[in-house]
């Protein structure tokens, strides 16, 4: 499966990027496939890593935020691996890049 995440601390100041890179920085130690954009954090295993993996992120940002948002979105497609960078290179191969 692959997770489209968000974590968002609220009420924790101006700027969000210092518990927010603390929650990348988990995503990247986990030796999943992820990837990390503007708006959302990219990862892909099993259900039970994956999620496992997104509640260590918003606890870890609930160390320095008293509310946090959360927002996901799940492909969820059993016995298929590979597909974060597959999906997104079936269209660039279209696009010619």
């Amino acid at each position: 499966m692959i997770a489209a995440f968000s974590i968002t601390p609220l009420g924790s100041g101006d700027s969000v990027a210092g518990p927010v890179a603390e929650a990348v920085r988990l995503v990247r130690a986990s030796g999943l496939p992820n990837e990390t954009n503007a708006m959302f954090t990219n990862v892909e295993g099993d259900w039970d890593e994956v999620m496992e993996l997104i509640k260590a992120c918003v606890d870890k940002v609930s160390e320095e935020a008293r509310r946090v948002s959360v927002v996901i979105k799940i492909d969820h497609r059993p016995g298929v691996s590979g597909a974060l960078r597959q999906k997104v290179a079936a269209v660039e191969s279209r696009l010619g890049g």
